[in-house]
């Protein structure tokens, strides 16, 4: 009778136990899965393609002197504080339209992440009509005399021209200051 108990037992035993090892394995194939998470090379890129601007190209944007006010922005995808100003810039662009105002951003700095992550802040920011990428260290010193202040050294910074006038701001805006500048050049 001992025999015929524990025989029972053992059984039972076995068979709750198989039962348990297939569901733990379910649920680690589900849970692998799900929880994998893909590095930024594995992620596609959004297919934008967005134009590199050289120097000569980027000096003859920024000198343009005629009836339009130019707002140009230096920004790089890992500059907290650039990110930071982005939605002032966004909501001015769309308070503007219509106006001869005209803003570029300036990606600067990471050119690895031109392939990645620039395009994917671009679509996701609706900017990607106002985005040029610029291989920083190909500037040379005369680049930096268009500026009063800068020296390519910090970002955020913004340079804003309309005809003879021009103004400079370095580190992130807050949108007040954003709107003080645009509207000083509006007036």
């Amino acid at each position: 009778m001992k025999k015929i108990i524990l025989t029972a037992i053992l059984a039972t035993t076995l068979i709750g136990c198989k039962k348990e090892a297939e569901k733990t394995e379910e649920n680690i194939s589900v849970t692998d899965s799900i929880d994998i998470q893909k590095t930024p090379e594995e992620i596609e890129a959004p297919k934008i393609a967005l134009k590199e601007v050289d120097q000569k190209g980027l000096t003859e944007i920024l000198s343009k002197k005629n009836d339009t006010l130019y707002v140009t922005n230096f920004f790089a995808t890992w500059c907290g504080p650039c990110m930071m100003e982005m939605p002032h810039f966004k909501k001015k662009i769309e308070e503007l339209k219509g106006k001869p105002v005209k803003f570029t951003f300036i990606n600067i700095y990471n050119k690895p992440a031109w392939d990645t992550e620039v395009p994917a802040f671009a679509k996701q920011s609706g900017l990607s009509d106002k985005i040029l990428l610029l291989d920083d260290s190909k500037l040379n010193h005369d680049f930096f005399e268009n500026f009063k202040q800068w020296d390519g050294n910090n970002i955020p910074f913004t340079f804003f021209r309309k005809g003879d006038k021009a103004e400079e701001s370095i580190g992130s805006m807050t949108e007040e200051m954003l709107n003080s500048q645009i509207d000083s050049f509006l007036k």
